[in-house]
């Protein structure tokens, strides 16, 4: 559909143009426009800046056709809801609730409206199957489990409306793709759907477009767009500070005075880390500078939902000067009054960052303000990068990808939880879902067969024959117990095995009083390495372990200055290709180091003088040796997750050249690999090719060969496995521990390898390693790009661009109160080495 001219867009009813006259306000373009498209029967995306109203303009469809409608007088037969939302966060499907309700009561519109999360008591969710919304605001996994039930159809036969807030945030995961099967559905359900995508932050526009809408063989189809310009430009700057900026590390504590600096001398600001160890360790930092005892609050995943929702509500009555949070807030909600966004370490991404800051003023025609706080001196240059590609509009978020195989064998269970299901319908309506189009009827069959036996090696178990065939050829559910299973164990997220936190007290003679508060969950693999009395640091307390009882861990509140702080498996982004690019560009272009702070500008200077910097395309590897060790260090810049691989890769190499490898680190920027033998000596002999360790080749027998022996593999096929339904997390009033899934997976895991190795999940298993895990596809580009690119410097000590990698190979835990000494000794020296 052409755009619709203004003047011919259909009228508000008179309860809206009350209300925007009431406020002072036009209804804008772009509301209007959505409005005419979706009455025209169009399914629509919808990209526009922070704050332009894409929220009442994705349920203006809605709200109009309802108040259209008119109330339903009581003993009207059963209504469907009419619009289902969806959100990718619960607070944020809390969050629209109350800002939703605003508008539709002060206009006192005929509508309910109601959210369905994880959190929601099961007591209201039973109740909303009984009598729904008009306007469900939920997610993806309660998406599912609706699809999954007996009731879907008569629970959706009403549908009109289906709108995905975030979009772009939604559907380049595994739950985009249990969400784009699920949408399949909904379709089948209800035929006449329009779908609204709202998203601000977009790479490839068309490849949203044509997930909101069904596809088809041979032809591809896709949603409307309607794009707004415009926006205030945000106000973003590094931090300025005198303090020595670190040369490695994550923990950016010597920026802490800065950062309290700008909490005294703003209303209300928010500080976004990369992970929930760095939320607990700035908030406790933040907490002991505190000397105005101002109110600071914590918010991750991990917290109890009490919890987090105390601190939404705070955050939302203007009770708070701070939040530290994770990605649980940096997605749509409207904290109107935060004036700054702080992010401390590297944002990873141009659309990362230009969501989080969207945070601040969030209102389309004031600029958003935001500080980065780099926590070394690579991350001075990634921040740089960020800030650019931010004013200049650039976005990186991830293409969509092909959907995952073990989500379909999730889905498929589903869909025979829900009703037996005709396996060429559910075809059919399978790859009407964009990231399935391309799915062969042979691979939909093996789906079938492994939701139905659990493939040929497993065949003779029946706990692995969850669908049986009719006999009229649909399938169903072999018994009830398998639809309550896949209700315990629906979902795409695998997070590693959790337990709860419970605080207790020690009574006057000292003995741990009975269980209090539950506080969130940590990581089992955490506390396991914990014995009674270790102190650690979670909910912005730090903690006692008393040890674990009946799969809790009991813990009293404590005193102690170097508490541990729990790490979250899977918890970092990764550099997005855009940064790393923008951040080679940057280091082989001396121009652009104006705006670096001074320290910075002298390292690379003299990195410069005593070695080289690569040149956008090139590959600079040094080697040099330090006492009984030699050194290679390479510069790839293509993230962390490439370059584990490439270390993996690399050293089994060495290995073979007779270079005698001892260990390699990975980072964002960097891999350094130390050994027995002086690697560049080995070079200038023509013992070891450069040419030859890093060509493309190493993708085929060696990755292969590496693989076999892999353990990632195995982690990679755990959490496939559970998602596909494989291995069962949850039972009916127990919950298997981590080390019972993973032993469970690793068995399973041995039995196909050697029974079946071209078992459909070991073929999922692969496809996740690739472009998870081992992120095989980037590493492939780089080794193209480097190809003839490969710069070595022979050196005869550290150089000072090697200096950070260094460091973490300094980093080996020396026993006893030396530790950090020794540690800050090490450092020295290798500094004072590096910068001559």
């Amino acid at each position: 559909m052409d755009q619709i001219d203004v003047e011919s867009r259909a009228a508000l009813p008179a309860p809206f143009l009350r209300w925007f006259a009431e406020k002072g306000w036009q209804p804008r373009d772009h509301q209007l426009e959505l409005l005419a498209r979706a009455e025209a029967g169009e399914s629509t995306l919808l990209i526009a800046p922070t704050g332009a109203g894409k929220t009442l303009a994705g349920f203006l469809p809605s709200l109009v056709e309802l108040t259209r409608r008119g109330k339903i007088p009581p003993g009207s037969a059963f209504r469907g809801i009419h619009t289902l939302y969806v959100s990718p966060l619960k607070a944020l499907a809390v969050d629209i609730e109350r800002n939703l309700m605003r508008p539709v009561t002060e206009m006192g519109l005929p509508v309910s409206v109601e959210n369905r999360t994880g959190d929601t008591p099961s007591a209201k969710r039973q109740r909303q199957k009984l009598s729904p919304p008009d306007i469900l605001l939920t997610t993806p996994e309660q998406v599912a489990l609706l699809l999954a039930n007996s009731e879907a159809e008569r629970f959706f036969k009403d549908l009109k409306y289906v709108i995905f807030d975030e979009l772009h945030s939604l559907v380049t995961s595994k739950r985009g793709h249990m969400l784009a099967l699920g949408l399949a559905r909904l379709r089948r359900l209800a035929p006449d759907l329009k779908t609204i995508g709202l998203s601000a932050t977009v790479a490839e526009p068309m490849d949203l477009r044509r997930w909101l809408v069904a596809q088809e063989e041979g032809r591809e189809h896709e949603a409307g767009l309607v794009t707004v310009e415009g926006g205030a430009k945000p106000d973003i700057s590094i931090l300025a500070t005198d303090e020595n900026i670190p040369w490695a590390g994550h923990a950016a504590r010597y920026a802490i005075p800065d950062i309290y600096r700008q909490l005294r001398e703003h209303r209300t600001t928010l500080l976004f880390v990369n992970t929930r160890s760095q939320a607990e360790m700035l908030f406790q930092e933040l907490w002991s500078a505190n000397e105005d005892n101002l109110p600071i609050a914590l918010h991750h995943g991990s917290l109890d939902v009490a919890q987090r929702r105390k601190v939404e509500a705070a955050m939302a009555a203007n009770r708070l000067r701070a939040v530290v949070a994770t990605s649980t807030l940096d997605l749509g909600i409207d904290w109107g009054d935060v004036d700054l966004v702080i992010h401390v370490g590297a944002p990873k991404g141009a659309s990362r960052l230009a969501q989080r800051i969207g945070r601040a003023n969030h209102r389309m025609d004031e600029p958003s303000k935001a500080i980065l706080v780099p926590a070394n001196r690579f991350e001075v240059m990634e921040c740089q990068a960020a800030l650019d590609a931010n004013y200049i509009g650039a976005q990186d978020t991830p293409p969509l990808g092909s959907g995952a195989l073990d989500v379909l064998a999730q889905h498929v269970l589903g869909m025979a939880c829900a009703e037996p299901f005709d396996p060429l319908e559910l075809y059919d309506e399978i790859v009407s879902a964009a990231p399935y189009a391309d799915l062969s009827w042979e691979t939909f069959e093996r789906i079938v067969d492994f939701v139905a036996t659990g493939g040929y090696a497993l065949r003779t178990y029946e706990r692995y024959a969850r669908i049986r065939k009719m006999e009229d050829g649909r399938w169903r559910v072999s018994n009830p117990q398998v639809a309550q299973q896949y209700r315990l164990n629906l979902g795409t997220i695998v997070e590693a095995p959790m337990m709860n936190i419970r605080l207790v007290k020690r009574n006057a003679r000292g003995s741990l009083g009975r269980g209090g508060a539950s506080l969130g969950k940590v990581e089992e693999y955490f506390l396991e390495q914990l014995s009674p009395g270790d102190t650690f640091l979670f909910s912005g307390k730090v903690l006692r372990f008393e040890g674990i009882r009946e799969n809790e861990c009991y813990a009293s509140q404590a005193f102690s200055s170097d508490p541990r702080i729990p790490s979250y498996m899977g918890g970092k982004f990764p550099l997005s290709t855009y940064l790393a690019d923008q951040v080679r560009a940057m280091l082989a272009d001396p121009d652009r180091w104006r705006r670096l702070p001074e320290q910075v500008r002298d390292w690379l200077a003299i990195q410069d003088e005593k070695s080289l910097l690569p040149k956008h395309d090139e590959l600079l590897i040094e080697t040099f040796p330090r006492g009984s060790r030699g050194y290679m260090v390479a510069y790839p810049f293509e993230g962390r997750l490439a370059h584990q691989t490439l270390g993996m890769l690399i050293t089994r190499r060495l290995e073979r050249a007779g270079a005698k490898p001892l260990g390699f680190v990975a980072s964002d920027y960097a891999l350094g690999i130390w050994g027995l033998e002086d690697m560049g000596a080995m070079i200038a002999a023509g013992r070891l090719s450069l040419s030859d360790l890093f060509d493309e080749d190493m993708l085929g027998d060696d990755l292969e060969a590496w693989l076999d022996e892999s353990f990632l593999l195995k982690r990679t096929f755990r959490n496939c496995a559970v998602i596909a339904g494989l291995i069962e997390r949850r039972h009916p009033g127990k919950e298997k521990s981590g080390r019972q899934v993973t032993v469970s997976a690793d068995l399973i895991y041995d039995v196909l390898r050697s029974h079946e190795p071209d078992h459909i999940l070991l073929e999922a298993t692969r496809r996740d390693a690739a472009t998870g895990l081992l992120d095989i596809g980037r590493l492939g580009d780089m080794l193209k790009r480097i190809k003839g690119h490969i710069t070595h410097r022979a050196l005869d000590h550290i150089s000072p661009l090697a200096v950070p990698v260094m460091l973490d190979i300094g980093k080996t835990p020396v026993p006893g109160e030396a530790h950090d000494v020794v540690l800050a000794e090490a450092a020295d020296d290798i500094i004072r080495e590096a910068m001559g």
